[in-house]
């Protein structure tokens, strides 16, 4: 050993657990484009209830209005189920970017006609084209895997739950504060036309930043399927040079082939997850809009969108904060079961404000309590950026897009049957006075405890990919 070679093996190692840099710009703009499908779903939540009212589908009754309202708001994850994984299979094989661009301009499409309905069927085809088209939910995850590795992973996935309550907060704000402008904004929007169709102008806000999100995806967005960046790169090499060893094993696996243990627990702790938070999002705003005598707060739509518009602003902002601090000094299980036991404490808050209201009204007291329940929310919000990470580990890389799909897919159907779960238990609740009507409560409170005890069996450690 000369002297070079021996002083050199004195150095000390360099350190191999450095971040790799994330690419700001593709990051960017898949970040700007998963605005979109929270804003088209939540969009209409500030306004759905007093539009079923006016439509008078309920003939006069208000305690039935959550039977029409869920319906309305799961058609959007059922149809969403239908297709899903058929889009992110097809990610894998196509490319990423031709289906993102075809799922941004149809759901800014089907927003347009869901704001020019005036009848309950029309809603009805006008959501369920929104989830038809609507593959990109589980394709974004998988560009996210794509644009990642180990060394940065939760790093890029802080920011999904974040942009995607960034997106719902503006459709709970756009849908909120732009409902019937007519009596919001007189002095603009004082025609006819505005009066016959007062729900236009919030899908006509929500359709164009949808739309423009695709314009940025069609424009800047370079493709990441590792089936379609790998073949390009070997359209570079001599034509009769052998193909690289990754090439030979590209293709996606087939789904009997992903069904391995890490890929099942992972996705049946997102099913949990999406259907408590589909329920909440779905339950709130009927609690919030219904009459105080039958267990609601009686608020007009402005307010409910401002409420969620400002609980969404603060789960974002406390994902920017916190997320990542707290995966790194506790590990995405502890996070993950923390999370998920705030619903415990959500839906026995309800039932307390509920109570607080029937006795003494809209105090400073119920909207304190207020205030604690939308805290707990936002602490529960965690559990979706410690899933996702969970979820990229367990996939393959050449199957992330079927991966992706199969979960949305199953959480998709859970997410359509928490919305028509919870507002029928709701107005059933109601209408029997189960529990003295809080027995929607208790049963979520049940299901919460299920959903805890899933969480534990996630390992202590996210598994290598």
């Amino acid at each position: 050993m000369d002297e070079n070679t021996e002083t050199t093996a004195l150095l000390p190692k360099p350190k191999q657990n450095k971040p790799t840099p994330l690419p700001k710009l593709q990051l960017g703009v898949i970040l700007f484009a998963q605005i979109s499908e929270p804003t088209a779903s939540q969009s209409i939540y500030p306004y759905v209830n007093q539009l079923v009212t006016e439509l008078d589908i309920t003939g006069g009754d208000p305690r039935r209005v959550g039977y029409y309202a869920g319906l309305i708001e799961t058609l959007f994850y059922v149809t969403e189920a239908m297709t899903v994984l058929q889009w992110s299979r097809a990610s894998d094989h196509i490319g990423r970017k031709p289906i993102l661009v075809i799922g941004l301009f149809g759901t800014a499409l089907s927003m347009f006609c869901f704001g020019m309905s005036r009848t309950f069927w029309t809603l009805v085809m006008s959501r369920c084209l929104t989830g038809l088209l609507n593959g990109n939910v589980g394709v974004m995850k998988s560009v996210m895997g794509d644009l990642t590795d180990r060394s940065n992973r939760a790093q890029a996935l802080a920011f999904l739950p974040v942009v995607w309550d960034l997106g719902a907060a503006a459709g709970f704000f756009i849908g909120g504060q732009l409902a019937q402008p007519h009596i919001q904004f007189p002095s603009l929007f004082s025609g006819q036309f505005w009066r016959d169709y007062p729900y236009l102008l919030p899908s006509l806000a929500t359709a164009g930043l949808v739309f423009l999100s695709g314009l940025v995806v069609l424009l800047f967005f370079k493709e990441t399927a590792p089936s379609k960046t790998i073949r390009n790169h070997d359209d570079h090499q001599d034509a009769n040079s052998p193909p690289p060893d990754s090439v030979v094993s590209l293709g996606p696996l087939p789904l009997r082939h992903l069904l391995t243990f890490p890929i099942i627990i992972s996705v049946a702790n997102y099913i949990a997850l999406a259907f408590l938070d589909i329920s909440l999002r779905s339950l709130l705003p009927l609690f919030f809009a219904m009459p105080i005598a039958i267990g609601g707060l009686a608020l007009p739509p402005s307010k409910i969108g401002l409420i969620l518009a400002l609980q969404s602003v603060a789960i974002a902002l406390f994902q920017i904060l916190f997320f990542a601090k707290l995966i790194r000094r506790f590990g995405e299980r502890r996070v993950m079961i923390g999370g998920m036991s705030m619903y415990l404490f959500i839906f026995a808050f309800i039932s307390i404000i509920s109570i607080t209201a029937r006795e003494s009204g809209l105090t400073i007291i119920v909207w304190a309590l207020v205030g604690c329940l939308l805290s707990f929310s936002v602490i529960a919000d965690m559990c979706f950026g410690a899933i996702f990470m969970f979820l990229t580990a367990s996939a393959p890389k050449n199957s992330r897009g079927s991966v992706n799909g199969l979960g949305q897919t199953l959480v998709s159907v859970a997410r359509a049957i928490g919305p028509a779960l919870s507002t029928s238990l709701f107005s059933l609740s109601a209408e029997k006075n189960l529990l003295r009507g809080h027995a929607v409560y208790a049963v979520f409170f049940v299901i919460s405890v299920g959903a805890v005890m899933l969480a534990t069996r996630l390992p202590v450690e996210v598994w290598e990919e």
